[in-house]
């Protein structure tokens, strides 16, 4: 019975051990497959997806980008619109005469003087030639030949009637040379308001140094390198100021302008001037004598003849040599100076001119005192061209 019930026993335990021996062996089957097959899938989506990515980047280098991808890379490479941080921001000229700035604004950016006088780059000085006129400039043919081979050594600045439109063709020196204008009246302040106006545009050209004031009717009388040489070497600014004693002159004041302006102080001269950049920067940023001329030098007080004249002599008279460079002839008498037509270009006219005349320059005698001339009407264009090479040496 023993032996018979221990067999059971061991077949059980033959069986269950069997059992347990095949059941183990099912169940830890899956188990070591599963991770192989995952690789082997991970593995294959890792090859599929790199054969995409090649196969794109194929397409886009031989068939071009789709249409988004230029989107997204004009928003990714759009450049900073921001001003550089560099000098030439501080020294470049205007790329437009044509901003936006009221007088107020324009005279106050104008007056900005650095206080280190040294340049911490090369400047190349600049003659700016300032027009003031009513609208054409009919010698303009004159100028050009004046300024031609000269490009970066001058500047050209034209305030006119604000409603004029300059149809001066894309190759003229006066192509957009315009600045913003308002109406300027002779013998009022609006004339002195529109010659501010140039000078402050003309100041925002760091690289000017001289600033000449001329009209329409003005021509040169030298060569570019005669004038550019006679205003570099003096030592003082062309604004003619003296003490007038007749009723044109000391009977124009107005005792309302002391304490300011006394009747000593008083001065008149010709409108037509040349400062350096010195002198230039005084005569923008004045609010101390602009309001008492203003307001009580009128006509028959001509502000354009006394303003400047007055105020340079009080506040630098050792820096102005009392004269102007430019010649008007007031011989024939009456409000305003000769004018010179094709008529009046005859034989010796610029001989005379030239030889009749005698003056001071840097302290010392000198023959050559004139730089321009006016009043010359259009009709004398065809002469002063014929004779340009000849007389005036360009």
């Amino acid at each position: 019975m023993q032996t018979r019930v221990v067999g059971v026993e061991e077949g059980k335990a033959s069986a269950t051990g069997a059992a347990i021996a095949n059941g183990s062996t099912r169940t830890n089957s899956p188990v070591k497959a599963f991770p192989f097959r995952f690789l082997q899938l991970f593995f294959l989506f890792l090859l599929v997806f790199l054969g995409i990515s090649l196969a794109s980047l194929h397409t886009v280098k031989y068939f071009g980008s789709p249409n988004v991808a230029p989107r997204v890379a004009r928003t990714i490479i759009r450049p900073c619109l921001e001003e550089p941080t560099s000098i030439e921001r501080w020294i470049r000229p205007p790329s437009s005469l044509l901003h936006t700035m009221n007088d107020a604004e324009l005279l106050w950016r104008a007056s900005f003087v650095p206080r280190v006088k040294k340049y911490p780059f090369k400047r190349v000085r600049k003659i700016a030639f300032m027009f003031l006129t009513k609208g054409p400039l009919p010698l303009s043919p004159l100028w050009e030949r004046f300024f031609k081979g000269h490009q970066e050594l001058y500047s050209i600045y034209i305030h006119s009637l604000p409603f004029y439109v300059a149809d001066f063709p894309p190759s003229s020196v006066f192509y957009r040379r315009r600045i913003p204008s308002k109406i300027a009246e002779w013998g009022r302040m609006s004339m002195c308001d529109a010659e501010r106006r140039l000078l402050a545009n003309a100041l925002l050209d760091v690289g000017n140094e001289w600033f000449i004031l001329l009209s329409e009717s003005c021509i040169p009388l030298h060569n570019f390198s005669v004038i550019y040489h006679y205003l570099s070497r003096s030592r003082f600014s062309f604004v003619s100021a003296f003490d007038e004693p007749g009723i044109i002159g000391r009977g124009r004041y107005n005792e309302s302008l002391a304490p300011e302006v006394n009747l000593t102080n008083w001065r008149k001269g010709s409108q037509w001037f040349e400062v350096n950049r010195e002198l230039a920067v005084k005569m923008v940023e004045d609010t101390v004598y602009y309001p008492k001329f203003k307001k009580f030098c009128k006509p028959p007080c001509y502000v354009d003849e006394h303003y400047f004249q007055t105020l340079l002599s009080i506040k630098t008279p050792h820096l102005i040599a009392n004269r102007s460079v430019t010649f008007v002839d007031w011989s024939r008498g009456g409000a305003h100076p000769a004018m010179f037509g094709d008529a009046d270009i005859q034989g010796d006219f610029f001989s005379k001119l030239f030889e009749s005349r005698t003056c001071v320059y840097n302290n010392q005698p000198s023959a050559l005192c004139f730089l321009f001339a006016r009043k010359f009407t259009p009709n004398a264009l065809g002469r002063l061209l014929n004779i340009s090479s000849e007389i005036f040496g360009f």
